[in-house]
Parts: structure tokens; sequence; C-alpha cells
């Protein structure tokens, strides 16, 4: 018992881990399963057809990569938009500025459906088509304030000193942004763009508001295909983004820790 109390927050954290991660472990399995009817909630046979035709089902690879074009263009323009905004709110005074910062947590704050509802009302009165650019700049008005909180808390905990010994040493305001101030904000800046991918590659309400009606995203898909039975390819790509994932992390991890030691 001495040894329980002692580790205690350990254990607690571990088990919490645990618990986040049986879904995706569950989900794994099942992409192995071989199910008797529609539905795949209960084991039948080990099976690798899934692995072998990803694609087998109508229409869901097209809808995948609608939502990874989707993501990836959000991700990019947040990642840009949302650094510039960061450094701005954490370097400079200007007027407005906490006004600025009050406003950056409200997308993060309020329901998610009421930035969805509000975003489709202004479509539909400027009269928009609904569709991929709709779906995009949804996404990106979204994600933006997740990127500047994580690129802002960087910036923030950064040592001005070392910036100012590099223009202590002749360097130029762009030499000094390149070689100093951007590899010291570059874990804030991942950070957001890896959490802005996220997001805009799972999210369902956002979409559902501003997607056009021949505009299906993979995550409408699979809402879609519940109705009728989710297929057994449907675990394997949440599988694959899972593992993918957790390679990201452990390589950003790997190289982080060689970075410390050198």
């Amino acid at each position: 018992m001495r040894w329980v109390r002692e580790n205690a927050v350990v254990l607690a954290g571990c088990a919490a881990l645990v618990y986040l991660l049986l879904p995706n472990l569950v989900i794994l399995l099942f992409s192995f399963n071989k199910p008797a009817g529609r539905f795949n909630y209960s084991w039948q046979a080990f099976s690798a057809d899934a692995w072998t035709d990803p694609c087998g089902v109508a229409d869901m690879c097209g809808s995948l990569r609608l939502s990874l074009r989707i993501a990836i263009l959000a991700t990019l323009l947040t990642t840009v938009f949302g650094t510039l905004a960061a450094f701005a709110l954490a370097r400079y005074r200007f007027r407005g500025r906490s006004t600025a910062n009050a406003l950056i947590f409200l997308p993060m704050a309020m329901p998610e459906v009421v930035m969805a509802a509000s975003l489709g009302t202004l479509f539909l009165n400027m009269r928009v088509q609904f569709g991929f650019v709709t779906i995009l700049i949804a996404h990106v008005m979204f994600c933006l304030s997740f990127v500047v909180v994580a690129v802002k808390a960087r910036v923030m905990s950064m040592d001005p000193r070392l910036e100012e010994a590099a223009r202590d040493l002749y360097a130029g305001p762009f030499q000094t942004f390149l070689r100093v101030t951007l590899p010291l904000a570059a874990p804030g800046i991942a950070a957001g763009a890896l959490l802005s991918f996220a997001l805009s590659f799972d999210d369902f309400i956002i979409t559902q508001f501003n997607a056009g009606p021949s505009t299906v995203t993979f995550p409408m898909f699979v809402w879609g295909a519940a109705q009728r039975g989710v297929p057994v390819q449907v675990n394997v790509i949440g599988s694959a983004m899972f593992v993918l994932a957790v390679a990201l992390v452990v390589c950003g991890q790997f190289v982080t820790n060689r970075r410390r030691k050198s």
C-alpha cells in the first residue's frame, strides 16, 4: 500500500491513458473482423480482406480524399494566419489587443453548432454556393483559434535575450527570425498544425451545416453508413489514421530527445 500511495499519480495517469486508448484498440481489432451481416459489432472471424481492399466500399475513398484535401488546406491556412496573429498578440501593443485576445477564445468556448449555424446563415445571406469552398472557410474559422493559442503560448515562453543576442551579432531582422525565432517557435507551430489537421479531418457538425448536397466528407460518410451498417473498411481507415498519428508523435519525441542530448 505504501508503494501504491507513492505512485498514485502515475497509476492514475496510466489508467486514464488506457481508458483513452482502449476505443482505438477496439477499432483496430475489429478492422480484422469478418462480420456475418451488415453490423461490425461482434467478433465473428479473423480476416485481412478489408486491409487488402480498403476502397471496396463505394464512395468511401472519394470522401476520404475530400476530407484530406480540406484538412491539409485548412491546416496550411490556419498555421500561417494563426502564427502571424499569435506573434502580433504576444509581441506587440496596439489598440484593441485585449479585445482580440478575448475574441480568439470565443470559437473554443461556444458550442460548435452555434458557429456552424452562424456560418451557414452567412453563406445563405451572401448567396454563396455550398460545397468545397464553404467547408474550407468554415474549417479555417473554427481551427484558427486553436493554432493562435498554441503558438502564442510558445512565443510567450521564449527568451527574448536570444533574439537580442542575435541582433548584437549583426544578424538582420530576417536572419534573426529565420535562425532564432522560428526554430524556437517551431514546436508550438507544429502542435497547432497537428491539432488543426485533426479537428478539420474529424469535424462533422460544422461540415454538415456548410456542405452542399453532393459534398460528402469522410465523417459524413461514416454517419450515413451507420444508419445501414458501418463497413469494416471504416475501421481500417480509422486504425490507419491512429497508427499514423502515434508514429508522428513518437518521431517528434525522438527528434526532440536527440536535440536535447546533442
